[in-house]
């Protein structure tokens, strides 16, 4: 089963850290990722929860503790402590 690595931060610029994070998709396939999806928040389109699919925990794990990470985020203009969740999906309806 994948896992799931979800992110909840805030952003300077949304129009400045998108190309920073599609930079950064080289890292993450390097680790196992498989796609992600990006989310804005209505209210403010600068809080973003990005949900990144990885093919294996120790993957995911080890692209969260990737210092290229840390470092894409400062460029991108990340101005909050990032919240990261691992978890795995147990279900997926569509209605």
């Amino acid at each position: 089963m994948a896992t799931k690595v979800i992110v909840q931060h805030h952003v300077q610029d949304y129009e400045r850290w998108k190309p920073v994070f599609d930079e950064h998709g080289a890292v993450r396939r390097q680790h196992g990722a498989t796609g992600h999806r990006i989310h804005r928040s209505l209210d403010d389109p600068n809080t973003l929860v990005i949900v990144n699919e990885f093919a294996t925990e120790e993957g995911a794990r080890a692209f969260a503790a990737d210092p290229a990470l840390k470092d894409a985020m400062q460029r991108a203009g990340v101005d909050t402590q990032p919240q990261i969740w691992f978890c795995e999906e147990v279900e997926a309806t569509t209605y």
